[in-house]
């Protein structure tokens, strides 16, 4: 068993995560939300993964006892990818909506109450 994909995942949590506090734009703190998510993605493939030589979960002609993938973890990758992109589509509708309102992206520029 190799660590390397929890490494990865843990470094691109911490990549993203730092670029999420340290921003000053937002469309920058869209990409570096993205970071985050995709770190879940390699997490979770990397839970999934198995060495053995296990065959896909389609059991109509293999034999009872023999290894499988567990599709459960390969489907909620894929949902977490979807979830991403909606989020990410939402959140850049909303930068667009706020530089065309505010005229700035930038958060510090911008107040809690409009004049």
């Amino acid at each position: 068993m190799t660590y390397l994909p929890y490494c990865i995942a843990a470094w691109l949590f911490v990549v993203g995560l730092y670029g999420i506090v340290t921003s000053r734009h937002f469309v920058h703190l869209i990409i570096c939300l993205s970071v985050v998510q995709s770190s879940t993605y390699l997490l979770l493939l990397s839970i999934g993964f198995r060495s053995l030589p296990a065959q896909a979960p389609i059991f109509s002609d293999v034999p009872p006892g023999s290894p499988a993938v567990d599709p459960i973890v390969h489907a909620l990758t894929l949902t977490d990818i979807v979830v991403g992109a909606t989020v990410t589509a939402l959140l850049l509708a909303l930068t667009l909506n706020i530089k065309r309102k505010r005229g700035s992206v930038d958060p510090a520029v911008l107040s809690p109450f409009p004049e």
